[in-house]
């Protein structure tokens, strides 16, 4: 377990010679229930001078069918499933579950929101939520998250620019 680290950032550099590839892999990543983030990989390919839209393509593809796998998942599950395999605690998905109630499909918009993402997409499966209005949500909140995190990221860049001068 010391090992995992060094995984972590070695992983991430052999996603950031993928280029734009390497972001959508690690979009996807994050996207599904695996514990990873892709935020890192954008912004080491934001500093190599990888165009910022084509970051928020790839990256909303990958986190889209990330979204979709868990969303697969969730179709094919039992909820005890998702705790035993997938270490979704109960208590997340109890969370998402009253997030959710009464929304339905709509609610694959949050699905972008950390820890209660996954438990929103698997959900939104084993409760069978209409696909397209499902991933037609997703897909706005995966690039409302990535173009706040690219601007975000330039704002930054551009504040510390000026507190430095």
């Amino acid at each position: 377990m010391d090992n995992a680290p060094i995984l972590v950032v070695h992983m991430i550099e052999q996603l950031v010679t993928l280029g734009p590839y390497g972001m959508l892999i690690a979009a996807f990543l994050a996207g599904s229930f695996m514990p990873f983030s892709s935020e890192a990989v954008m912004l080491a390919l934001m500093a190599l001078g990888v165009n910022p839209w084509e970051l928020i393509i790839w990256g909303t593809i990958g986190n889209v069918l990330g979204s979709g796998f868990n969303y697969c998942v969730g179709m094919l599950g039992k909820e005890e499933w998702f705790e035993k395999y997938l270490h979704v605690k109960p208590k997340d998905m109890d969370r998402a579950r009253r997030f959710m109630k009464g929304r339905g499909a709509y609610m694959g918009f949050f699905a972008f929101v950390p820890l209660l993402g996954s438990a929103i997409t698997i959900l939104l499966g084993l409760m069978r939520a209409n696909p397209v209005i499902t991933f037609a949500s997703i897909t706005v909140g995966k690039v409302v998250r990535y173009i706040v995190l690219i601007y975000g990221a330039f704002f930054v860049s551009w504040l510390t620019k000026i507190i430095m001068a």
